[in-house]
């Protein structure tokens, strides 16, 4: 068993940490206060061949392995988690199509994705349907050779600034999970429409939206797999979605332990620097050990995915771990840096604001626990 990178690993985490030091942490502060999508950023990383990482070259990617898709996530995160997740989304946007596709649909579709000439959003959670996903209201009825949609969508990332929508819709009534499909869907589309734009807390550059669809006509041709598969779709794109959320919670924690370490060296309190103090050595110590934990746990979650493997469990672990670890230490990051953590512009003070909301997306950590004990009791 053997736990180090690779070489082509350790080159891409110091080309991301590079490009993150000089292009994404100095406008982070921006982008947050602001709210302020990072379009240029995007750009940047669709030219360094990381918007479709995982994917196959045939398709516009870069053949990558998982777990360097992960070591990308993180350290974008670490400076800037706005920024980490819409990359994650467009990584998530794609893989129903590069798993369930047609071959015509993967030559159509992902490359726009990949090379990101259109943004993707993952259309699933509606008002009434969050952790129970299977409880949707957005129906598409066939008719001729099309599909009817109507319906709405809510917290939808990126929902404003996307060409390409996977959108599930219940296709056959009564039927519960197995009743819903999956459809891609382009911005485009008569009778389409982007709703409120939601103030979030954090991850301000990442734009949250309502959707809605009254009378879209969807060829039939868009159809992701067969009807009645679009829950199992939706279920197996988010357990490797899960994997860049637990990366992400990874980088904000780090980011913590880093603020944490700098601050207690350089704040002075009767006459020495508070890292003098064993009760600070000892957060920082917990700090480090938790996000290591976290760490080797996404890694792992991101190797099996790369093997092809199912990860339901081990992404669960991964997630519900790294987001309580990310938002456990950004309070224990604002307590060493007293008032001046709590004051807005202070970065432990973002940092706590994006750290929440990687307990929620994706599956909220108690929906992490119902599939770790799903897992294990079955």
């Amino acid at each position: 068993m053997d736990f180090c990178l690779t070489e082509e690993q350790q080159l891409i985490r110091s080309m991301i940490q590079e490009f993150a030091k000089q292009e994404v942490a100095p406008i982070a502060e921006e982008i947050d206060r602001l709210g302020k999508f990072p379009e240029q950023t995007v750009k940047r990383l669709a030219e360094l061949e990381l918007t479709g990482m995982p994917y196959p070259r045939k398709y516009g990617g870069a053949e990558a392995d998982y777990v360097s898709y992960a070591i990308v996530i993180e350290e974008l995160s670490r400076a800037c988690a706005s920024t980490g997740v819409i990359l994650a989304l467009q990584t998530l946007s794609a893989s129903p199509i590069y798993q369930f596709g047609t071959e015509m649909q993967k030559e159509k579709w992902l490359p726009l994705l990949t090379q990101c000439k259109k943004l993707g959003a993952f259309a699933l959670t509606e008002a009434g349907a969050g952790t129970d996903a299977g409880s949707i209201k957005t129906t598409a009825v066939l008719d001729g050779d099309e599909y009817l949609l109507n319906g709405s969508k809510t917290f939808i990332t990126t929902g404003d600034m996307a060409g390409i929508f996977i959108v599930f819709a219940v296709t056959e009534q009564g039927k519960g999970t197995k009743g819903i499909s999956a459809f891609i869907v382009e911005s485009n589309t008569p009778g389409f429409s982007i709703g409120k734009h939601e103030d979030k807390m954090g991850m301000r550059g990442s734009h949250t939206t309502e959707l809605f669809f009254k009378d879209c006509r969807i060829p039939r041709s868009n159809i992701l797999g067969r009807e009645g598969e679009g829950f199992k779709i939706a279920m197996v794109a988010l357990d490797g979605g899960r994997i860049s959320i637990a990366a992400q919670a990874v980088g904000i924690a780090q980011a913590c332990l880093d603020e944490s370490i700098r601050y207690s060296k350089e704040r002075i309190q009767f006459g020495r620097p508070i890292a003098a103090n064993q009760a600070i050595q000892w957060m920082i110590a917990d700090m480090a050990t938790d996000v290591e934990a976290a760490r080797l746990l996404t890694y792992n979650a991101a190797y099996h995915k790369g093997q092809g493997r199912a990860v339901s469990l081990e992404s669960a672990m991964a997630k519900v771990f790294a987001s309580e670890t990310a938002m456990k230490h950004a309070v224990k990051a604002i307590q060493i840096q007293g008032g001046y953590g709590y004051i807005r512009g202070a970065k432990v003070e973002r940092l706590l604001r994006d750290a929440k909301i990687t307990e929620i997306y994706e599956g909220t950590s108690e929906a992490q626990r119902m599939i770790i004990s799903g897992n294990l009791l079955r």
